[in-house]
């Protein structure tokens, strides 16, 4: 072999690049000072934490280097940093029991010319593996000769238990499919199996996705059968972004409903665009403006999972209130442009809407349209809570006293009998004392 000398383009080269991306086209050096720090520092910097030490550390030991000789006018080379976990991957395991001959009987076979078995193969599923282990070896002859007719009951050599990744592709949930199984190797055509009920059922675990471990979910499928925005969306679902978090291909099914869930309140299957120019009105709008405001604030902290939710709990609440308003889901789409960009670009295009939803102006969040204009209050009789009013924020005492009074629950307690006292706590409760 011949040992890799050159480090340089990894090392430093990789370190420093983002420093010529401000002057690529300078013969001179590799940026110009001035050019250098109208550009400043990259404002945030995303990446893994297996990244960290493979670059990061390098890019801020050479641009302390760059700045201590001169070169450039600053010693950090990012504002922000933002470390995202890992994508984990459900891993899927068969279990294989190998059966190799004594040496004596392999050396008898050698003389006579014959191929000496040493790869005989068996497949136990999960649970009858877990059996399976807890046998001796005496135990384990008896229980193969029992389930697989081809296994010789005298067999005395040594039995095998490895445990094997299987790739995810093959298995449905947890069950193997045999058959494509026996087709992916060679040495797995003849194989026999121990099932359970009729079916393989295979080993899992939560590993980093890695192509070794066979449990890599290929994007490509996913954007074929769901689309991007749900790939992407769903990505963002999984967790908080610092954390690593598990794929599970069965839970992106609930973003792709919401997304057609959305697309419906602006157009009909039937009917086609259904969204209307009527005024909207205050819960409407209560409803978009709680959005904005949760949107806005989630999307800076990188909170994209707890955004997703967000969408979610509006879309249905607007589902609820029957809302298909101009005014409400025009800004609605332009909030879901960075989550979900294609669909949102095509139902801007629905709207009637000229050039691209990307070069819309970001909604305005109005405090005054979630103000609270009522409260619910608790009502007491003689202590106990008997119902809920719903009532303002700005009402005095007679004000309450007269609503209380009109309630049939507060009625059917009092009996016919005039309260003694009725106390008002503002904001609070409501005790009336017979």
């Amino acid at each position: 072999g011949v040992r890799e000398t050159n480090t340089m383009p990894g090392y430093a080269g990789s370190s420093w690049y983002f420093l010529r991306y401000m002057d690529p086209h300078n013969d001179e050096t590799f940026v110009d000072k001035k050019i250098a720090d109208y550009w400043g520092q990259v404002d945030l910097y995303i990446g893994g934490t297996e990244h960290a030490v493979g670059h990061l550390l390098y890019s801020r030991m050479w641009t302390k280097v760059l700045f201590d000789l001169g070169y450039i006018n600053h010693e950090e080379p990012f504002k922000k940093l933002l470390n995202q976990g890992m994508i984990q991957g459900a891993s899927r395991f068969v279990y294989r029991v190998s059966l190799q001959q004594t040496a004596q009987e392999f050396f008898v076979d050698v003389f006579d010319d014959k191929e000496p078995n040493l790869k005989t193969s068996f497949f136990i599923s999960f649970n009858e593996y877990v059996h399976f282990q807890k046998l001796n070896i005496q135990e384990k002859a008896r229980y193969l000769h029992q389930h697989l007719p081809t296994f010789d009951n005298l067999y005395k050599g040594s039995i095998m238990l490895s445990t094997l990744h299987v790739d995810v592709s093959i298995v449905d949930g947890l069950e193997l499919n045999i058959e494509k199984f026996k087709a992916s190797k060679p040495e797995y055509a003849d194989a026999e199996f121990i099932l359970e009920d009729g079916k393989y059922i295979c080993g899992a675990e939560i590993e980093k996705m890695s192509k070794s471990k066979y449990n890599v979910v290929n994007p490509d499928d996913i954007v074929e059968r769901y689309g991007a925005d749900t790939f992407r969306m769903y990505e963002m679902f999984l967790g908080p972004v610092e954390q690593s978090k598990p794929w599970d291909t069965k839970g992106i099914e609930g973003v792709h409903r919401f997304l057609r869930k959305f697309w419906r309140l602006y157009v009909d299957e039937i009917k086609g665009v259904i969204v209307t120019g009527e005024p909207a009105t205050a819960a409407e709008l209560k409803v978009l403006h709680k959005t904005i405001k949760k949107i806005e604030d989630d999307t800076e902290r990188f909170s994209f999972n707890t955004a997703v939710s967000a969408f979610m709990v509006c879309v249905n609440e607007l589902n609820d209130l029957k809302c298909h308003k101009r005014s409400v889901l025009e800004p609605l789409v332009i909030l879901l442009t960075s989550y979900a960009p294609h669909i949102a670009e095509e139902l801007w295009k629905q709207l009637g809407k000229q050039g691209s939803i990307l070069d819309a102006a970001f909604p305005v969040f109005e405090e005054k349209h979630i103000a609270e204009s009522s409260k619910e209050y608790p009502v007491s009789i003689n202590g106990k809570v008997r119902t809920n009013l719903n009532i303002s924020l700005d009402a005095t005492q007679p004000d309450v006293e007269a609503v209380v009074l009109q309630n049939e629950v507060v009625q059917k307690w009092l009996e016919g009998k005039q309260p003694k006292k009725i106390i008002f706590v503002k904001g609070k409760m409501i005790n009336i004392v017979i």
